[in-house]
């Protein structure tokens, strides 16, 4: 079971329905990730966050899942959506979410817009988190590696499966208004993986600099304006 909020308009129905995805190793409860679905709320579009499995309140071990299953995440959570408000029509991930935004799209009709934020062009991105464990994890089939402060344990399959995870063919056969938001002094993800989805992606696409943001948005004025420039640009797209 995954746990997520959902955050609804205080003025009633909502425009459109937007499904968000957190960063690597984050939950729904991230600073950004709430203050984003708020904003966006507050523009009369509904966010139903969540905890991808074995982060936050899911059930689940996180050892095993993998960037296919946080795809498989987010394709269950939008059929849940489904069931409560209509499809989604917006995606947004943060970080590793928006790879696999990008990766789940192509399984869910009812998408007509996808944004992501600070996103990696390649999953095995991620790996360089791990390089100082990257050998034992080989070696040993697995490893507990800490970040930021937290340990989480990784089995051999979660790199096997990142290497096997390239978006490119997603991405290029989106057929879907893409935004990409990206900082250019991350320092988590740099900005040139904002280069190459924006290269490989067909129109309509855009790109929007987040200026002196840091990776995780950790000042609330930043998620906000993601939230406000989003929520104009999907009106275009969404009904």
């Amino acid at each position: 079971m995954l746990a997520a909020v959902l955050e609804t308009p205080e003025t009633g129905n909502p425009r459109a329905c937007a499904l968000f995805a957190h960063c690597f190793t984050c939950s729904k409860d991230l600073r950004a990730a709430r203050a984003i679905s708020k904003a966006l709320a507050d523009e009369g579009i509904s966010v139903l966050r969540f905890d991808f499995t074995g982060l936050g309140e899911s059930e689940g071990e996180f050892a095993d899942s993998n960037f296919s299953s946080n795809v498989s995440d987010i394709v269950s959570a939008a059929r849940f959506l489904s069931e409560e408000q209509g499809g989604p029509s917006i995606l947004i991930g943060h970080s590793l979410g928006g790879a696999a935004v990008l990766r789940a799209a192509e399984q869910l009709d009812s998408v007509k817009a996808v944004a992501t934020v600070g996103a990696p062009a390649d999953p095995e991105h991620v790996t360089h988190l791990l390089s100082s464990s990257e050998r034992e994890i080989e070696e040993s089939g697995e490893a507990e590696v800490s970040l930021a402060g937290r340990k989480f344990k990784f089995k051999k399959q979660f790199l096997d499966d990142l290497r096997d995870g390239s978006i490119d063919g997603c991405v290029r056969g989106l057929k879907r208004a893409l935004m990409i938001f990206h900082s250019p002094v991350d320092e988590i993800v740099p900005v040139e993986n904002a280069a190459i989805l924006y290269k490989l992606a067909r129109h309509p696409k855009s790109f929007v600099s987040l200026d002196d943001a840091d990776h995780l948005l950790t000042k609330t004025r930043d998620a906000q304006y993601v939230a406000r420039v989003l929520a104009a640009w999907a009106d275009r797209y969404v009904e």
